[in-house]
C-alpha cells in the first residue's frame, strides 16, 4: 500500500465509499499543520476561548496530529450537509413570540451520524488490507483536532471570515468530521479565499463577536453564551440575544454564498418534533423529565434543563410585553434555581 499507484486507487475507493455512506464530499491533507499555530496560541492566549478550558488543554495535539495517532501520515476531511430546509430565516428572528434553534440542532445529534459513517468508512479502508497494516481513527469534534485548518487544506473549502468554513458550491451548513490514516494518501489542493471586501458576517452579527476579519472572540457569541458558557449570561448581551435560545445562526444565513447551500438528504438531520415551530411559552413549561424525554438523541440535551429554561427566560424578556407570559415566568420562578430565577427576574423586569 505504499507505491503510489496503490494510494491512488485506495483513495478513488475511499471517495466512492464516502458518497455510498452519504457523506458529500471528501479530501486528503497533509500532516504539516505548523503554519497555523500561531494564530491559535494567539486566540487563546487573548482568552477569546472563554470557558472552552478544552480548547487549551492538549493544545499542541492539534498540530502533532501523529501524538493523536502513530504514524498518522494523511487525514482524510468528510463534509456533511445539514441544512434541513429552506426557510426564511431572518423573518423567523423577527418573530419574538417563536423560539429560534440553531439549524444543525434541529435534527438527531450530529456526534452520532457523523461517528456512525466514519466508523462505517473506516471498516471498509482496513478492509483493504488483510494484513491490518492500514490503521485509522475517526474524530467528530471531539478530540483536538484543526478541523476547519485540516478542511482548508483538504481543499473542502476556505476559512471565511466569520471563522467557519466556507465553500463556494455549497455554503457552509455542514458538518466535518475526520479519519487519521497510517497510510500515505495523494493529497488535495488547498482552494482559494472567495470572502473578498464582504463584510456581512461581520456587521449582521448581534453581539459583535467578530471582532475582526476571521477573528472571533468566542466570550461575546451568542452560540457560545447559550450553548458553552454554564453560568450567567452577561446582561450587555442578553438583548441582542433576542429570540435566540440554542446558538445563532446569524453570520451564516447572511453569507452570501450560502444561497448555493444544498438540502440535506440525510433523514437524521430533518427535523425531530416540530422543533422549528416551538414558541418560547411551550419551551419554558417543560419539566426536567419532559426535557430529557423531548430531546433524547439531539445535541440540545447536553446543556440540560436548567441552562435551557435560563436561555428561554432570555428569549421571553425579549418577546412583546403580556400578561401571559409574566404570569409564565411568575409562576416558574420559586421552583427552578437561582441561576435560572436572576434571568427569570430580568425577564419580569423587560415586561414592565
Amino acid at each position: 500500500m505504499n507505491d503510489k499507484l496503490n494510494s491512488d486507487d485506495l483513495k478513488k475507493k475511499i471517495r466512492f465509499w464516502a458518497k455510498e455512506l452519504g457523506f458529500n464530499a471528501i479530501g486528503i491533507s497533509d500532516t504539516k499543520l505548523q503554519a497555523q499555530k500561531k494564530n491559535y496560541h494567539d486566540w487563546l492566549a487573548n482568552n477569546f476561548h472563554g470557558e472552552m478550558g478544552y480548547l487549551e488543554r492538549h493544545k499542541e495535539f492539534k498540530f502533532h496530529p501523529e501524538k493523536l495517532m502513530e504514524q498518522t501520515k494523511t487525514i482524510i476531511a468528510c463534509r456533511l450537509d445539514y441544512l434541513p430546509m429552506q426557510e426564511n430565516l431572518l423573518q423567523m428572528l423577527k418573530n419574538k413570540k417563536q423560539a429560534y434553534v440553531s439549524r444543525y440542532a434541529l435534527g438527531r445529534d450530529y456526534h452520532k451520524v457523523l461517528k456512525k459513517k466514519l466508523k462505517q468508512l473506516c471498516l471498509k479502508i482496513e478492509a483493504e488490507d488483510h494484513n491490518e497494516v492500514i490503521k485509522t481513527r475517526i474524530f467528530t469534534d471531539s478530540a483536538p483536532v484543526l478541523e476547519v485548518g485540516v478542511a482548508e487544506k483538504a481543499g473542502l473549502g476556505w476559512r471565511g471570515k466569520h471563522t467557519l468554513l466556507l465553500n463556494k458550491n455549497h455554503g457552509s451548513w455542514f458538518f466535518l468530521g475526520e479519519i487519521y490514516i497510517n497510510v500515505k494518501l495523494p493529497v488535495d489542493s488547498a482552494t482559494s479565499n472567495h470572502c473578498g471586501s464582504c463584510s456581512a458576517c461581520i456587521d449582521i452579527c448581534p453581539t459583535k463577536a467578530i471582532i475582526a476579519p476571521y477573528k472571533l472572540d468566542a466570550r461575546r457569541c451568542i452560540s457560545y453564551l447559550t450553548i458553552e458558557h454554564k453560568t450567567s449570561i452577561p446582561l450587555e448581551f442578553r438583548k441582542a440575544i433576542g429570540n435566540r435560545i440554542y446558538g445563532c445562526d446569524d453570520c451564516q444565513i447572511i453569507c452570501p454564498w450560502n444561497k448555493y447551500a444544498k438540502i440535506t438528504k440525510e433523514n437524521d438531520f430533518h427535523v425531530r418534533n416540530n422543533l422549528h415551530q416551538l414558541s418560547l411559552e411551550d419551551c419554558f413549561k417543560f419539566s426536567e423529565a419532559e426535557f430529557k424525554q423531548f430531546f433524547s438523541g439531539s445535541a440540545i440535551y447536553r446543556i440540560g434543563h436548567e441552562r435551557w429554561l435560563r436561555n428561554v427566560a432570555i428569549g421571553l424578556g425579549n418577546a412583546p410585553k403580556s400578561h401571559t407570559i409574566l404570569t409564565l415566568l411568575k409562576k416558574r420562578l420559586p421552583s427552578t434555581s437561582a441561576l435560572v430565577q436572576e434571568h427569570i427576574l430580568w425577564a419580569i423586569e423587560q415586561h414592565k
